[in-house]
């Protein structure tokens, strides 16, 4: 079973970005092995295999792989609430992503001020760096599927943050470095090209080390995620199989 994918119950980081999928299935001990895709009348979970593939819920009524399912009213006002605590998390999920952003800049900019760079190299950086945000923010809050954030797509981001940002800091360092060797310091002219080296590699960890400041916004999302496992818990397909669309590790 995969954890839920970004951005609704769960939320990725995109390597330096929002959330990881495997910090809200610690901390708040959920999963699922469907997608879910949000569409204005309706909430669609897919999956690959097992059976059943294809949920759709609309309204409190249920169809599962085109079937429709009868409900008692008890399942049926359960699962009206559970769309409607669903949608309801959606904007919350959104906003901890973007929140997720901003401290990945922040973090980006703390850890290139620690590398002394130029004025010009610290404005481009800055420009880089609010283009790439505002641009991920834009895909946040277009996206309406799971779909979205799969494998390639998630990763893109991260490509494209050590694309535009490493390179650049690099460079920068790199000049210093020729400074200092033109200066006789060529002892500070090798550190500064071996920190050049490490500065891809050694990121990532430090970013997400910086990225743990969102834990209790995540926090905040478990108790309605846990409510949402128990309201479909009774709910069963037309041949009596639980739809586990979400479920809560013991």
């Amino acid at each position: 079973m995969r954890s839920l994918r970004f951005p609704w119950f769960v939320l990725p980081l995109l390597a330096a970005w929002p959330l990881h999928a495997q910090q809200l299935a610690a901390t708040c001990h959920a999963s699922s092995s469907y997608d879910l895709t949000v569409q204005p009348d309706d909430l669609l979970f897919d999956r690959a295999a097992p059976a059943p593939r294809r949920v759709l819920l609309h309204d409190g009524t249920l169809r599962v792989d085109g079937r429709a399912v009868a409900l008692n009213d008890e399942n049926q006002d359960r699962l009206t609430l559970f769309e409607r605590d669903l949608r309801a998390l959606v904007p919350r999920v959104k906003a901890v992503a973007g929140q997720g952003v901003d401290v990945a800049v922040q973090a980006i900019r703390s850890e290139a001020d620690g590398m002394n760079p130029s004025a010009d190299t610290r404005a481009e950086l800055d420009r880089r760096l609010a283009v790439d945000a505002a641009d991920l923010k834009r895909r946040i809050a277009a996206s309406h599927s799971t779909h979205d954030w799969h494998g390639t797509a998630a990763s893109q981001y991260a490509q494209r943050l050590a694309t535009d940002i490493v390179p650049l800091l690099a460079a920068d360092i790199g000049q210093q470095a020729l400074t200092a060797a033109l200066s006789g310091d060529l002892q500070g002219a090798a550190a500064l090209r071996e920190r050049a080296s490490r500065l891809a590699n050694a990121w990532p960890a430090r970013l997400q080390q910086r990225m743990q400041v969102l834990r209790r916004q995540v926090e905040a999302l478990c108790p309605d995620i846990r409510r949402l496992a128990t309201l479909q818990q009774a709910i069963r397909d037309d041949q009596g199989r639980p739809l586990d669309l979400l479920q809560l590790e013991q």
